[in-house]
């Protein structure tokens, strides 16, 4: 089976999709706004212990207290060691006390309401091996499946390993020999030595270590010998990634390709941006013309199979199994795409005969072993129903690009702030590629006005600097969330003429919208989109009041109140 990585680094996202034959299977981002914390090993205090529940909040400095089971819990002495617990003492209040400081680690990310997920479980992965300094185990990856390299690998493992610590041997060390594995294994005690140091030395909360970012964590763990190539179009990232290969996997580096960002972003001449678009819709359509339709609560997701406009050829039974084979394939491609976690239910078209519902079962398994992430399929019953559960680490696709509608009050969804105003940045790019204008402005939404901008307008410089042309963006409450209108294009004077509605020592009259978000003093009011800070406003919201222009900028102007 080809496999393929594709790399697509942008100042506000970093992409990362995996294909296998072709098609798209994964896809994850990385945003500087949204950094992941799953794999952050944490010095933490407990803030409360809860018997009822068998369980604590522990507060990691985070903005929500993580969670901790009973069963992920095991006391540490002060250099960070586990103490060995006796099965007997399962009460949360024996194993913890409020103001207590622990290690932990978080297993899952902080989704929605909910806090992280944590364990005092700690575990250290490398490129070979899995390092678990509180267990005294060895296990081999069930991914490498010829019984005499288990076992070769195993009794490496078993000598290698430190005492009165667990090692498990990942898939890619399938084929390697001791010293590969060694170098590993000593980078990760010495890891492991650092942590155990700075929890000694300093008060909780705090964070004692850092999982790698999104493209060195796919290096480590998905770019290996059956990788046949890794794209990439950011320069500077082709060159890290080299340079870490030299010391973990120098034989692959010949498989690394960096890409000129040409006229296309790498994402669409590879066909992508359209198919992650596919991978937020509620039905897709399968290539016989049968479809799915996806639909989810908080902690289960339901597939429904249809036949749609597939009729078949011979009769119902042949339509019905071919539709089901299909849609089983589709469906396994589909929840690792997305990402989908928790209980799925899929709700296959009906078969009387039991050797088809075999078959069906049989193609769906086989389809959903190519996913790395824990899975269990619990069968297929008698209505055509296949439960299965999914382990949920992180946050699903639809979750990481959108969010609840604000125009349906969450009965829907619509694209993020953020991912509107990373494909409205693609866009610009594109139409100046296109045109000869010196500045370009355009209106959105005020809420990707803002993204778009950024901080002290820190975005709309970096767009400007890739594009070598001046961007005038407007914010305008009718605007659509995931809408951009460009409102002119041309010289720089004949833009800026129209993007600045006002001038300075101009007096006019306005309606005080809504007070300053981080100034209550002032308030805010708007002419043609474009924002006016009213300076002592924030009295004044809902008013209309004559004020005089101070100062007139890109993105807004400041004016005070005169008669």
């Amino acid at each position: 089976m080809s496999k393929e990585i594709v790399v697509s680094v942008e100042p506000w996202e970093t992409r990362v999709a995996l294909l296998e034959e072709g098609y798209l299977v994964e896809i994850h981002h990385e945003r500087p706004v949204q950094q992941r914390a799953v794999g952050n090993i944490y010095k933490g205090k407990v803030e409360n212990v809860l018997p009822g529940m068998q369980a604590s909040f522990v507060n990691l400095g985070l903005e929500r207290n993580a969670f901790l089971y009973v069963a992920d819990v095991s006391p540490r002495d002060e250099d960070g060691e586990e103490i060995p617990v006796s099965p007997r003492r399962a009460s949360i209040k024996d194993l913890l006390r409020p103001g207590q400081e622990v290690m932990v680690q978080v297993t899952k990310d902080a989704m929605g309401t909910k806090g992280a997920r944590v364990t005092t479980h700690i575990t250290l992965p490398g490129r070979y091996l899995v390092l678990m300094p509180g267990v005294d185990y060895v296990g081999v990856s069930r991914r490498i499946v010829d019984d005499k390299e288990r076992d070769r690998l195993r009794k490496l493992a078993e000598r290698l390993r430190p005492k009165k610590m667990g090692v498990i041997v990942r898939t890619v060390a399938e084929g390697h020999e001791e010293p590969d594995l060694a170098a590993d294994l000593r980078f990760l005690t010495r890891l492991w030595a650092k942590i155990r140091s700075r929890y000694r030395s300093g008060a909780a909360p705090r964070v004692l270590h850092k999982d790698l970012g999104l493209i060195f964590r796919v290096i480590r763990d998905t770019f290996g010998p059956d990788v046949e190539r890794l794209v990439i179009d950011s320069r500077q990232e082709y060159d890290r990634v080299l340079d870490l290969l030299d010391d973990i996997s120098p034989d692959l580096k010949s498989r690394v390709h960096f890409v000129e960002n040409r006229e296309r972003s790498l994402f669409d001449q590879y066909g992508l941006e359209a198919e992650v678009e596919r991978a937020l819709r509620r039905r897709v359509w399968l290539k016989s013309g049968g479809y799915l339709v996806f639909d989810h609560a908080e902690a289960l997701t339901v597939i429904d199979v249809n036949t749609g406009k597939f009729v078949g050829t011979t009769n119902l039974a042949d339509t019905v199994l071919r539709t089901n084979l299909e849609a089983a394939r589709e469906i396994a491609r589909q929840i690792r795409l997305r990402d989908i976690g928790g209980i799925i239910v899929v709700d296959f078209i009906d078969m009387d005969a039991e050797r088809d519902r075999l078959k069906v079962l049989h193609a769906f398994t086989e389809a959903v072993k190519k996913d790395r992430t824990r899975w269990n399929i619990l069968g297929l019953t008698q209505l055509g129903l296949v439960e299965m559960t999914r382990k949920k680490a992180g946050m699903a696709l639809e979750e990481t690009l959108q969010k609840p509608c604000p125009y349906c009050e969450g009965r829907g969804k619509v694209v993020s702030e953020d991912s509107a105003a990373a494909r409205f940045r693609r866009e610009i790019k594109a139409i100046l590629r296109r045109s000869e204008a010196e500045a370009l402005l355009v209106e959105v939404n005020p809420a990707v006005a803002a993204v778009l901008i950024g901080a002290g307008g820190a975005s709309l410089k970096e767009l400007e600097r890739e594009t070598g042309r001046t961007i005038f963006v407007r914010g305008s409450e009718d605007c659509h969330l995931e809408a951009m209108r460009v409102l002119r294009h041309g010289s720089k004077q004949e833009v800026e003429a129209r993007a600045l509605p006002v001038r300075p020592g101009q007096v006019i009259e306005l309606t005080v919208e809504e007070p300053h978000v981080s100034n209550l003093w002032d308030g805010i009011a708007r002419v043609e989109g474009y924002v006016v800070d009213v300076e002592g406003g924030g009295k004044l919201v809902g008013q209309r009041v004559k004020v005089e222009i101070t100062k007139a900028h890109r993105t807004y102007a400041k004016a005070r109140v005169v008669g």
